[in-house]
């Protein structure tokens, strides 16, 4: 099934931004993917997620749910939550061809140092798709996203 095959993927943008603030900025030494590739083509998809409103009410549930499992708390606890949620709306937003600027850090440079396992990436995975589940984003929106994110997952997981 495609959303679980990308369930490990989508957590590079996440710990993301949650992680920018934990992290000094250290010059990159290789060419890094763009943490908010714009796509024309998943405008349709930013209509299904509900524009920029849509992505705030997620944010906020996605947030609630980080904060309430074990497996990544550690990693939002010590940010300005607020500020990683503005983040990720805006980033998603971007990606998904709606009218934002994303301005957040590169993937490797905000995760460098951070020891983040898999399962943690996969756990946050899952903590999106229950927020998108009960936002009522489509199965197939869900999966064109985290296609998106797919390629970030190897800047983000370090163990």
């Amino acid at each position: 099934m495609l959303k679980q095959t990308l369930l490990p993927l989508f957590l590079a943008a996440v710990l993301a931004a949650g992680a920018a603030q934990a992290q000094s900025a250290m010059p990159v030494s290789h060419p890094v993917a763009d943490p908010a590739p714009r796509d024309p083509a998943l405008k349709p998809v930013f209509d299904q997620f509900g524009g920029k409103a849509g992505l705030v009410a997620l944010m906020d549930d996605f947030m609630a749910n980080l904060m309430a499992d074990p497996r990544t708390r550690p990693f939002f606890e010590p940010v300005d939550r607020e500020h990683v949620k503005a983040e990720l709306v805006d980033q998603f937003c971007v990606i998904l061809d709606g009218p934002c600027t994303y301005t957040g850090k590169n993937m490797e440079r905000i995760h460098r140092g951070l020891d983040i396992h898999r399962s943690q990436f996969n756990a946050l995975v899952e903590d999106l798709q229950k927020a998108m589940d009960k936002h009522g984003i489509p199965f197939r929106a869900q999966n064109k996203l985290l296609a998106t994110l797919a390629p970030m997952h190897r800047e983000v997981v370090t163990k």
